[in-house]
């Protein structure tokens, strides 16, 4: 999969707002102010929310994913040549359980599911 694509897969996502919040070339994808998903600038992966540490550290255990640098042991980097249908399921679950933990009005200021 391709940068653009997960680009294209986090923007289609209801009140996606991207941003380059440290220069260079990242993407970052959040909603309601709070990252959902993050492209260093190599682009060779998408880092992601996962719903605890036990589900990232199997992910990475099994090779799926690798630890996320600089981010909490909840995150994972998915590399980009992943299985799409995986990559996508991944992003897409992790918007869900940041917009999930956005207070009830942040998230009714967003556009329904």
């Amino acid at each position: 999969m391709s940068r653009e694509l997960v680009n294209e897969i986090c923007a289609a996502q209801p009140g996606a707002e991207w941003s380059d919040p440290w220069g260079g070339g990242h993407d970052c994808w959040k909603v309601g102010g709070k990252v959902f998903a993050l492209i260093g600038v190599t682009g060779s992966h998408v880092s992601v929310k996962t719903d605890s540490t036990e589900t990232a550290a199997f992910l990475i255990e099994t090779g799926v994913a690798e630890r996320a640098a600089y981010l909490h042991a909840s995150w994972v980097a998915m590399p980009m040549d992943a299985a799409p249908d995986e990559l996508a399921h991944r992003i897409r679950h992790s918007y869900r359980l940041v917009r999930g933990g956005l207070t009830k009005k942040a998230q009714a200021a967003l556009p329904p599911l």
